[in-house]
């Protein structure tokens, strides 16, 4: 890597070597997903407990397979979230942390989709259960979810677009 590339210390203005870089990189990965790989488990904890409720048996047949849906999304956020670690576990030692750093990323995102994915479920049943009116329950898990996609994936890429403008504006002609 040059001094010019993408993600060199003349881009990220710091003054480090790739090795230096990919510790950075793992130690701020690894402080990201404590807090939601926390969140997800035990999120799905709960969600395992529900089947064991006295009224879990006197849900209609489309909540109780919405229920199966949401704690399988469940399950993939948990185990992508925790994926990170596992591979770190059993690769650690072998000079492969950039390879680990692209591959915990990719595992991360999925496990923030899922958990979204998760939340918006749960809140689904949770409101078709509360409310009684399927429509609202809708649409308000539709809400919740437009929410998590638009702080989640839409503003990093907003915030993202505009610092690239910034410096195609400050780059010489």
């Amino acid at each position: 890597m040059t001094r010019d590339e993408p993600g060199s210390a003349a881009a990220t203005g710091r003054d480090e070597t790739p090795q230096e870089r990919a510790d950075r990189l793992w130690g701020e990965m690894l402080q990201e997903v404590r807090v939601t790989q926390t969140g997800a488990q035990i999120l799905f904890g709960f969600l395992i407990g529900v089947a064991f409720t006295p009224r879990f048996a006197a849900l209609p047949d489309f909540d109780r397979n919405l229920y199966v849906v949401t704690v399988v999304l469940g399950a993939i956020a948990t185990g992508s979230l925790v994926a990170p670690v596992a591979f770190h576990r059993f690769l650690a030692g072998h000079g492969m942390k950039p390879e680990l750093i692209h591959v915990a990323g990719r595992l991360i995102a999925l496990g923030l989709v899922t958990l979204a994915l998760t939340m918006s479920a749960a809140l689904l049943l949770l409101l078709r259960t509360a409310t009684g009116d399927p429509a609202l329950s809708w649409v308000l898990s539709g809400c919740v979810l437009l929410w998590f996609t638009v702080t989640w994936l839409v503003l990093p890429q907003m915030v993202l677009h505009r610092i690239a403008g910034r410096r195609r504006d400050r780059m010489p002609r």
